[in-house]
């Protein structure tokens, strides 16, 4: 699967069914229902442009206990998922599906998920508390100012 998501660029929007059947090929070795399978598909249509037909997809991978087979794909789901909401028109979901990431254990999709529910916030007028995410998500990369970039990203959101 990793080989095959390794080649997605070679693949021009007009050849775009031609990388899902590739997916789907794979997904079809896997048993029937599968999490896994679902959440290969949902990628594969959400990156070749058709987040509607991805959601359902991720909505499936997660119900069939996605998160337990793999936390950091679980993760991954919701992340996208809440994209793919925002993308048809439905970013409170997506806000209500990534905020309780907020508190979630801390990897390395952290910095997605704050930039994904600043998107999600800001579809929704809410820039201010989507900048101070995206602010305090940067803070700690940058080689200076940290504290300072820290707390405006607090005080964004603070009465």
């Amino acid at each position: 699967m990793t080989a095959v998501w390794a080649t997605l660029d070679e693949y021009p929007e007009e050849r775009a069914g031609e990388f899902r059947a590739v997916i789907d090929a794979l997904v079809d070795e896997l048993p029937e229902g599968s999490p896994l399978g679902l959440f290969e598909q949902a990628c594969a249509w959400d990156s070749t442009g058709h987040s509607g037909k991805a959601v359902p997809l991720y909505r499936e991978a997660l119900a069939r206990g996605l998160s337990e087979l793999s936390r950091h794909k679980g993760r991954r789901a919701r992340i996208q998922l809440a994209s793919s909401l925002r993308n048809t028109g439905l970013a409170e979901e997506g806000v209500e599906l990534l905020t309780p990431e907020l508190d979630a254990p801390s990897d390395e999709l952290d910095d997605a998920v704050r930039a994904t529910l600043a998107l999600c916030l800001s579809s929704l007028g809410r820039d201010r508390e989507g900048l101070s995410l995206v602010l305090g998500a940067l803070a700690p990369h940058l080689p200076r100012y940290q504290r300072s970039m820290a707390n405006y990203a607090r005080a964004l959101v603070e009465p």
